[in-house]
């Protein structure tokens, strides 16, 4: 039985080092869901949102029309973030480069 056990361990070992690591990010673009990531402001009510957005540590760079693009010094990330109806209709993640 010990033997089973012992051998058994070594082969997930051998699996283990098969795994493969996919979660990596663009320099300057958090992974979705990180508490860097805007996308989860889509929807939101401008006004209320603009605090936690700069919360976060981002502030807005440059704006056409109803489109502002904010940047987060500490991190690097990159956001464009588009206005309509008071919210906001459309949060896109950019590379730090788009800001």
């Amino acid at each position: 039985m010990k033997t089973k056990l012992i051998g058994g361990a070594a082969a997930l070992l051998a699996l283990a080092g098969c795994v493969e690591e996919t979660a990596t990010t663009e320099p300057g673009r958090p992974m979705v869901g990180s508490e860097y990531d805007l996308s989860s402001f889509e929807g939101a009510r401008a006004g209320q949102a603009e605090m936690g957005i700069r919360n976060l540590g981002y502030e807005p760079v440059r704006s056409q029309g109803l489109t502002t693009w904010y940047f987060n010094r500490s991190t690097g990330a990159c956001a464009r973030i588009t206005t309509s109806d008071g919210r906001y209709s459309d949060v896109t993640m950019l590379p730090a480069e788009d800001c």
